[in-house]
């Protein structure tokens, strides 16, 4: 995998990679920032719910579960002090489907947190992660 980060002005960079796609991440304004894009941390977090997202829905759709959307909300804490790492990170399922088996969604949320998601895996060292989730009937 290879990436590419390109400073295009102030504190704003774009970054790209081999999959062809780009995203602009700048500063906060309070940090010379023109609030054109993503913050880096952002990033990571949004990583991570991505990577974790994949692995819930490819299980559940394994387990042959109907499921027709899949949220993940989170929140997270950082050190107050450089660098700012994350301390705590607690994610949030909204699992949408038919007759979703709430055991199936819990063990799927599991095991992309415990064993499949490297996103997971990297941040927990110095992040606790913790999750939950909410099953949604389809209408």
């Amino acid at each position: 995998m290879r990436a590419k980060v390109k400073w295009i002005g102030g504190v704003a960079f774009e970054g790209s990679a081999d999959s062809g796609h780009s995203v602009i991440m700048d500063g906060a304004p309070a940090s010379g920032g023109e609030n054109k894009g993503f913050r880096p941390m952002e990033m990571v977090l949004l990583g991570m719910g991505g990577c974790t997202s994949f692995d819930v829905v490819s299980i559940l759709k394994k387990s042959r579960q109907q499921v027709s959307d899949c949220v993940v909300e989170m929140s997270a804490e950082r050190t107050e002090t450089t660098p700012k790492v994350f301390t705590k990170i607690h994610m949030h399922f909204k699992i949408t489907g038919n007759d979703i088996d709430p055991e199936k969604a819990r063990r799927a949320i599991s095991l992309s947190a415990d064993k499949y998601c490297s996103a997971v895996a990297m941040l927990e060292k110095t992040a606790t992660i913790t999750h939950d989730f909410e099953i949604i009937e389809s209408v």
